[in-house]
């Protein structure tokens, strides 16, 4: 039987939600039904989504980051069909791979200051990496994270998870593993006075929230790492590969990192990687002897396919400037989505870095409206931003996510390839949609006492 998969995705083909909903996560179909977020999607096209009617979507989700280039980019598909018809010999796993030698040289010139590259499969195994590379080079055994952090939901990587959301039910995680507050440089010199600290893992720009750090915390954080001994890694899993106008978020603030996680968007948005980059001693600790050689790995790491994807969108990166086009454009937007706080009472904060943006919101002033807020934040504490991100994608064809449990901010995470067009559609979707907010009482008020109603817990974004 030959496989025919452009009938499997035609309007002819299986009904993906029916297939989802009998063989894989019917919880996640009741979601998408809920806020109506089912669409049939046919195809994709840099930060375009189309469905089977030929509608046109903005997404500002680009899977949770990884289509920073956005989709189906032409160069990252040549580089594939090359290797695809290559005939290369993949995987031998008693060699080493050329591609990746490439592009680990590649990514480290990006890093002045890190001199080794380890290549996995996703950001969740990155950050299993680091956990044991900071482990073995340290000898010693605990791990401090931040309240509210996101660093994947493997086993490790969930006992680094800051919400207990993700946690519950789970336990026991791994020990020694402490969370600290998010710009608390004081508790942070407190659990390293204790000694045992192999690392601190953070993010520069938590996803949960798009909480930004103040002030000079992460540079003073490294500093206060290296005072008592302990390694200082940063996540950028979300953040790099010039989500935020750098290619990592810590360049905005002169921080050296002892080891860089990435992963999403390194992948072009068709293979996923992930890689830890690490200075010489830390890397050189763990693979000390040649006994150790294989002492970690991942057996699809380094493959061809992956290794190629990377290189080619770094290539695109350059070659498209899309890291000064982030920052600049990114610019722009939040200026026009902050030119609402202050008009519009909902709206408190528009904060971020390069195309990794926030919109909070809170209580309104007025008394109408601080009565409608308060009956829905009573029901369910956040229902205010999935209100929000519906219309704007019933009304306005921009899909978008909340940016965290319990709380009333819609993160956007656009492709970096947005334009000055898909500027304006964000500035005047969000511009309607807020301002329909304000109608109570009104179709959108309705909504929101629909889903408190019908028990809506469900967030629009996990990572």
């Amino acid at each position: 039987m030959t496989l025919d998969l452009a009938r499997l995705m035609s309007s002819d083909g299986p009904d993906k939600y029916d297939l989802h909903n009998r063989y894989l996560n019917s919880q996640m179909v009741k979601v998408l039904r809920t806020i109506g977020f089912d669409r049939n999607y046919v195809r994709g096209q840099g930060q375009y989504l189309y469905d089977q009617d030929g509608h046109e979507y903005l997404d500002l989700l680009s899977g949770f980051g990884t289509f920073a280039i956005g989709r189906n980019h032409a160069n990252v598909i040549a580089a594939l069909q090359e290797v695809l018809g290559g005939g290369l010999p993949n995987l031998v796993q008693l060699d080493v791979s050329v591609l990746a030698g490439v592009l680990a040289e590649r990514l480290l010139d990006y890093m002045p200051g890190l001199d080794k590259m380890f290549f996995c499969n996703s950001g969740a195994e990155a950050v299993e990496a680091a956990i044991k590379f900071a482990r073995f080079a340290t000898g010693r055994p605990r791990i401090l994270f931040c309240d509210h952090a996101f660093h994947g939901l493997t086993n490790g990587a969930l006992s680094l998870n800051g919400e207990k959301t993700y946690r519950a039910g789970f336990e026991p995680l791994l020990p020694g593993c402490t969370p600290i507050p998010f710009n608390g440089l004081e508790r942070l010199e407190e659990e390293l006075a204790r000694g045992e600290v192999a690392a601190f893992i953070v993010e520069p720009i938590q996803g949960k929230g798009v909480t930004m750090p103040v002030g000079d915390y992460l540079r003073e954080a490294a500093a206060l790492c290296r005072k008592y001994g302990a390694l200082f890694v940063a996540d950028e899993i979300q953040t790099g590969v010039g989500r935020t106008g750098r290619f990592l978020a810590i360049e905005h603030w002169g921080v050296d990192a002892d080891m860089v996680l990435l992963a999403k968007a390194l992948s072009g948005g068709f293979i996923p990687v992930g890689a830890v980059a690490a200075k010489k001693w830390v890397y050189d600790k763990v693979f000390d002897r040649m006994d150790r050689a294989v002492v970690h790995g991942s057996t699809f790491a380094k493959n061809d396919m992956a290794m190629a994807a990377g290189l080619a969108t770094l290539e695109v990166i350059e070659t498209e400037n899309l890291i000064r086009h982030a920052e600049e454009i990114g610019n722009g937007i939040m200026a026009d989505l902050g030119s609402m706080v202050g008009r519009h009472e909902f709206v408190k904060e528009v904060r971020g870095k390069g195309l990794m943006i926030g919109i909070e919101f809170d209580k309104p002033r007025s008394l109408g409206l601080k009565a409608a807020w308060a009956l829905l934040e009573q029901a369910r504490k956040g229902l205010f931003s999935q209100m929000i991100i519906i219309p704007l994608m019933q009304d306005h064809r921009i899909l978008s996510q909340v940016a965290g449990d319990n709380m009333n901010v819609i993160k956007l995470l656009p492709p970096l390839t947005i334009n000055d067009t898909d500027r304006a559609w964000i500035r005047e979707g969000f511009e309607a949609a807020i301002v329909d907010a304000h109608r109570v009482p009104g179709a959108l008020w309705d909504l929101g006492r629909s889903l408190a109603g019908g028990g809506m817990k469900a967030r629009v974004g996990a990572a």
